[in-house]
């Protein structure tokens, strides 16, 4: 359906990565992790390689030293160090890490990636080496192109096009968690994990934290918009965040992804929050836009980083993905080539539980912005679904900052979206809903949510996720 409810007038041609088509200038790169055997007590830091149990490491050096490769900790910091971190952390939450001194990356040309891995599985000291698909936001394809009308000399208050903030079923009921004390998320800290934001737009200047890990990219639309949705600023213009009293800060993954969730989880504390804007090609993947993408903890080194945080006391919020997949196929029990013997499909959690909270894409009411997208809180077609997936937002039509298609050019700084969407959007305001919760609790001097505990209340209240043709509730995207 044509909206006819826009401001503005004609629109520019898309700026990178605002259009449809795969995004661009994310950065995104293939990695080569590799997985050491605990009994072989590997140490290795670039072309050195030892052992601290007396394993023979002589091939493996030597395979090291032929490829001209390096092998460096992927944690960016010394086995010791980490598995005292580990020990400290268990000590303080009661809550068993997992060993992260296991795991190396491999610095090589992206072409030889598959046959190094291959190589280094033939190691006796290898329990794995798996090259990782390059990951993407999970967002939508829709035509989010900047309007032709430059911006007006004041931004227009955009929150009446925010539905998600309305009483539940249509919303979250921010609204009301505003008139709490607390209830705005003052207290909490958020971190974003993804490639690049604009912190100088003018809806987020009060509580920045800016980049705390890596490098911003230019294509910034993105995680412009999803910090919008957590906690723009509250003033006169524009849009409101649903807990704008966070503080938000962002993890670039300019890093190995895996390194990018460690490096923010250390920035953090029991009760913050941690989003991962991400989702990357998996064994159903087609070659064709996001079909087949799936949630990142289905790679061991980014399962062992979420529960790295999550023993922390961290609330991992983690998008499930627009793969339209059904995460309880079987498909998702066989171990891939190349990772270790002990893995097991992190989707079944009866065996094995990353303790993050999975957020899947739900269709708004029927009418916002003049359009449908099917019985609110049914499952969107794009979304991936199972009985993993804890919790839904809007997969659709949420109005945030960025993009241009609401208010656009000359000045990005003042650009607004009423069209974002995916499990990119979904997944900003759980975070939002949860802040205010932890803000609540903080400010009448309560322990704040457990990760366990946050995930229980999303699985077990809200409103109940419906049916839609051909989608019926039962695909689970949750409440």
């Amino acid at each position: 359906m044509k909206r006819t409810d826009k401001p503005g007038g004609g629109h520019r041609p898309p700026e990178p990565g605002a259009g449809s088509g795969p995004p661009q200038g994310f950065g995104s790169f293939r990695e080569l992790i590799v997985v050491a055997k605990k009994e072989a007590g590997l140490r290795a830091s670039g072309p050195e390689i030892a052992s601290t149990t007396g394993a023979d490491v002589a091939s493996l050096a030597d395979l090291i030293a032929g490829e001209g490769i390096r092998l460096q900790p992927l944690f960016g910091v010394s086995e010791e160090r980490l598995r005292a971190e580990a020990a400290s952390a268990e000590s303080a939450t009661g809550q068993e890490g997992p060993d992260l001194s296991l795991y190396y990356r491999v610095e090589a040309p992206d072409d030889r990636l598959d046959e190094l891995a291959q190589r280094l599985n033939e190691s006796d000291l290898i329990d794995g080496a798996y090259v990782k698909p390059a990951g993407e936001p999970p967002r939508a394809i829709n035509e989010m192109v900047p309007l032709l009308v430059d911006a007006p000399p004041t931004t227009p208050d955009f929150t009446g096009r925010q539905g998600y903030l309305n009483a539940a079923p249509a919303g979250i009921d921010a609204r009301f968690a505003w008139t709490q004390a607390g209830g705005r998320g003052a207290g909490v800290r958020i971190i974003d994990c993804e490639w690049g934001w604009r912190f100088t737009h003018e809806d987020l200047l009060q509580r920045s934290g800016g980049v705390v890990s890596g490098t911003s990219f230019p294509d910034d639309n993105h995680g412009t918009a999803v910090l919008g949705v957590i906690g723009g600023d509250v003033n006169t213009l524009g849009i409101t965040g649903i807990c704008p009293d966070a503080l938000l800060s962002a993890s670039s993954f300019s890093l190995p992804t895996a390194t990018a969730i460690r490096n923010a989880a250390d920035r953090l504390g029991p009760g913050d929050i941690l989003l991962l804007e991400i989702h990357r090609p998996g064994p159903r993947a087609t070659g064709i836009g996001q079909q087949g993408f799936i949630c990142i903890e289905w790679w061991p080194d980014d399962f062992d980083a979420i529960r790295y945080a999550v023993s922390r006391g961290i609330i991992v919020v983690e998008a499930a993905g627009n793969g339209f997949q059904n995460l309880d196929d079987p498909i998702y029990d066989v171990r891939p080539a190349g990772f270790p013997a002990s893995w097991t499909n992190p989707f079944r959690r009866t065996t094995r539980d990353s303790g993050a909270v999975v957020v899947g894409a739900g269709a708004p009411p029927p009418g916002t912005h003049g359009r449908d997208w099917g019985p609110d809180r049914s499952r969107l077609d794009f979304s991936n679904y199972g009985s993993m997936v804890d919790a839904q937002g809007w997969g659709r039509e949420v109005t945030t900052c960025g993009y241009g298609d609401l208010q656009g050019p000359p000045d990005r700084n003042l650009w607004y979206t009423d069209q974002f969407s995916g499990t990119s959007s979904a997944s900003p305001i759980v975070v939002g809903a949860l802040g205010c919760v932890q803000g609540v609790l903080r400010a009448r001097g309560r322990v704040p949510l457990s990760p366990a505990r946050a995930r229980d209340l999303l699985r077990t209240t809200g409103s109940p996720q419906q049916d839609a043709p051909g989608r019926p509730r039962t695909q689970r995207i949750g409440n």
